[in-house]
């Protein structure tokens, strides 16, 4: 992904909170290191020192996702869903509130997950989110207003947009489970019979790649943009898939299993679906699932894991790109990497 410079233009006082008092997580306290380095190849320990440690850098919220270094700023952007807000992590100054609403703007006081859930910024650097409340995906421009780049497939509203990436020319993909309706799958207001994973082109159609898995998830492309991922969170399709793609917006379907964790779900000590993912500079996946963060090889080799303890939503590359930040339940957490995360 090309530089994102431009964050802090896009992020004006018309969609942001004050930056007030902290909120939770904020304090001086040493940092509490959580959960287990899972250890299974060699190669593992090429791509996490073995020293290293998880820490938590905030708690107290009710589900952290969607987690986004912001170079420019030097700090972290993640999704609260239940509570709609997306916050901000600075090192040394803790959390505040960085934009609430964050996923859904009506007024009738609703359940569920109606906030934010995947964070992007594009290759101008400019915040695209993923709503759930308000079933779209939006971009955030350079004057602070929010545009709507999808909110429905042939005249019909998406169910709840997920998890999205951009290619290196700035076209985007992204994944529309259920789980931003308040009843699921189950919710009168759902308008498609499926969950997609589409395509909007820089400057073009929406395009629906396919409609193949129950529920996708997570997504990300490989370093060389010809192998699209996305991860399953269905109980009883615990699965990764990976996807050639021949062209922008053409993909090889179906899909081949690229894992399959169905096995693990419901384990002892392997909390969690698969769900965020993201891809290090030589291609080694960091995803989430059953026992916190996998990590897998391009041929789709599980080598180690970072399990926190407790279900774990997504993960993302920051600081100099060699760490790896993890939103967990209700945790941030952190750990230090030897590899660099894609686009660093």
């Amino acid at each position: 992904m090309k530089p994102r410079h431009l964050i802090h233009a896009a992020l004006t006082a018309g969609l942001l909170l004050a930056l007030g008092a902290a909120t939770p997580g904020q304090g001086k306290k040493p940092r509490e290191t959580v959960g287990t380095i899972e250890r299974i190849d060699p190669a593992f320990d090429k791509l996490v020192p073995k020293d290293a440690k998880l820490e938590k850098l905030a708690e107290g919220f009710k589900w952290t996702e969607g987690p986004l270094y912001v170079p420019a700023g030097k700090y972290v952007l993640f999704s609260d869903i239940p509570n709609n807000v997306v916050n901000k992590w600075e090192e040394g100054k803790g959390i505040t509130a960085f934009l609430n609403p964050a996923g859904y703007t009506g007024k009738k006081p609703r359940g569920g997950e109606p906030g934010s859930n995947g964070l992007m910024l594009d290759p101008e650097g400019r915040l695209c989110l993923c709503e759930h409340g308000d079933r779209r995906v939006t971009r955030i421009g350079k004057d602070g207003k929010k545009v709507v780049l999808a909110d429905n497939y042939e005249g019909k509203r998406f169910n709840s947009p997920n998890d999205l990436v951009f290619d290196r020319d700035g076209n985007l993909y992204f994944t529309d489970p259920p789980y931003g309706l308040e009843k699921n799958w189950d919710d009168p207001a759902r308008e498609l019979d499926f969950c997609g994973v589409y395509f909007l082109p820089k400057n073009g159609k929406l395009k629906l790649l396919t409609k193949e898995m129950t529920r996708p998830n997570g997504i990300a492309l490989s370093p060389d943009g010809k192998t699209l991922y996305v991860a399953n969170s269905d109980p009883k399709i615990a699965i990764w898939k990976a996807f050639d793609v021949k062209a922008p917006g053409e993909v090889t379907t179906p899909g081949r299993v690229f894992f399959d964790a169905t096995k693990w779900v419901g384990q002892k000590g392997k909390a969690g679906l698969p769900d965020g993912l993201k891809v290090d500079v030589d291609g080694n996946l960091f995803a989430t699932g059953p026992g916190g963060v996998l990590v897998f090889t391009p041929a789709g080799k599980h080598i180690g894991g970072i399990n926190p303890g407790v279900p774990t939503a997504n993960c993302a590359f920051g600081d100099d790109g060699s760490t790896l930040y993890v939103a967990a339940n209700n945790w941030l957490c952190r750990i230090r990497t030897t590899t660099k995360g894609k686009g660093f």
